[in-house]
């Protein structure tokens, strides 16, 4: 009982940053941050040719021209199943939609001087599950909300090369709840039949910047380089702790705190212009999920109970791994119309006895349609949809006893409009 308890105690600052990203790139990590690249299938580091350049490479910014503004958002339908071990009941997770948000502002010089501005969500969903669900003293519900605010600096020392610069000040909010089991007397112990509910709220920050090169050998063909550091995050929150029965008082709650490191990413991308119409482009991005080795958790130590200290923080392994993704994408125009095709293979960066109800991880395929239409010479509008199907994952061994079968995929629906002044 007492193990137990801690180690629900620590997977609660796990999802921290975890659980909410499962569906939407390898890990926890959000790429789609504009409609045309989505459409593309983010295969968008050598073109970066509209204003979400600031987050995919912000080298693009120099081959813009004037100022522009774009904003938009991507809806997220995310849907998980889980089928216990030696079961043939699933177990589904609530419904829910999503709205990670962008808005960008751009100004290019006629010396390729460029400026920009980016406020985007790269972590912003949640998880919700029956109160009593198979899996609830793991996790019930999680919500996340992240705002990247992102200025950036780019300059074209040609017309073959530029370079770009940014630098993010992230902000972090999150929200958490999972049961966790009782008694109705300790003297001598009896559990009860309900289950307690810890619940923590947490807010952090941290520093991140990236950076990128376009090089253009000639006029037809487009390299990128881009890189985003890897940001260190400091949580620091309350958890409470309700219906603990005879537990009550040995659970006070109070202060927490703990650090997360999210990865580097290095992607390099190519495109080429086939005809004046006909675009293709292909992107190669490397994750390093290696960072996310292990999570430490510092919480006020409670008081001591006949079972010992039962709120106290603790150590959780990770070893994720270094993974990378795949990316293909295709635009072809005519009048004021522009067509968009994408594909994407995503390798996870979770070993499989990993695995958790917070963050069932896998190997996915992703698939996307875009177009796009200029309404003016002046406004243009992009939409993208976006479909996610995972491996499905067995899990037969598990570090935290808990063995199934998840399968899940997202359906993924982006809009953007712009303005070129």
């Amino acid at each position: 009982m007492k193990k137990f308890i801690n180690i629900s105690f620590l997977f609660a600052f796990v999802v921290l940053f975890v659980t909410t990203q499962y569906l939407f790139a390898g890990g926890f990590q959000i790429n789609e941050h504009g409609a045309k690249a989505m459409g593309m299938g983010g295969a968008f580091t050598g073109l970066a040719s509209d204003p979400s350049a600031i987050f995919f490479n912000p080298a693009g910014l120099s081959f813009q021209k004037g100022a522009n503004i774009m904003l938009g958002t991507t809806l997220i339908f995310p849907s998980t199943t889980f089928t216990p071990k030696g079961s043939t009941q699933d177990a589904k997770m609530k419904s829910q939609i999503f709205y990670p948000s962008n808005i960008y502002g751009t100004y290019t010089m006629d010396d390729g001087l460029a400026f920009g501005i980016g406020v985007y969500n790269p972590y912003g969903l949640g998880t919700v599950w029956d109160k009593d669900w198979v899996g609830s003293r793991i996790a019930t519900k999680t919500e996340l909300q992240t705002f990247f605010i992102n200025p950036s600096v780019s300059y074209k020392f040609n017309e073959q090369l530029s370079f770009g610069i940014g630098v993010s000040y992230v902000l972090a909010n999150v929200e958490l709840s999972f049961r966790v089991p009782t008694f109705r007397t300790l003297l001598p112990p009896t559990p009860s039949t309900t289950d307690g509910t810890a619940s923590l709220e947490a807010d952090g920050n941290g520093i991140n910047f990236n950076a990128g090169i376009i090089y253009r050998p000639f006029d037809n063909l487009m390299l990128g380089l881009a890189y985003r550091h890897s940001t260190k995050l400091e949580l620091e929150g309350t958890a409470k702790f309700t219906d603990m029965n005879a537990l009550q008082s040995f659970f006070p709650g109070g202060d927490g705190s703990t650090e997360i490191t999210l990865p580097l990413n290095l992607t390099f991308g190519a495109a080429i212009d086939v005809t004046k119409e006909l675009t293709v482009s292909t992107d190669i991005q490397f994750i390093g999920w290696s960072s996310y080795d292990s999570l430490v958790v510092k919480i006020t130590e409670g008081p001591a109970s006949p079972l010992g200290v039962l709120q106290k923080g603790s150590t959780s392994i990770k070893d994720w791994k270094n993974a990378f993704i795949l990316r293909w994408g295709v635009e072809y125009r005519f009048e004021n119309w522009s067509l968009r095709g994408g594909l994407v293979f995503d390798v996870t960066p979770q070993p499989l006895h990993k695995t958790e109800p917070m963050l069932p991880d896998g190997n996915r395929g992703e698939a996307m349609l875009g177009i796009g239409y200029n309404i003016t010479e002046n406004i243009m509008i992009d939409a993208a949809y976006q479909f996610i199907k995972l491996e499905q994952r067995a899990v037969v061994y598990s570090d935290i006893n808990f063995l199934g079968t998840y399968k899940s995929d997202a359906h993924l629906f982006g809009i953007n409009v712009g303005y070129k002044f």
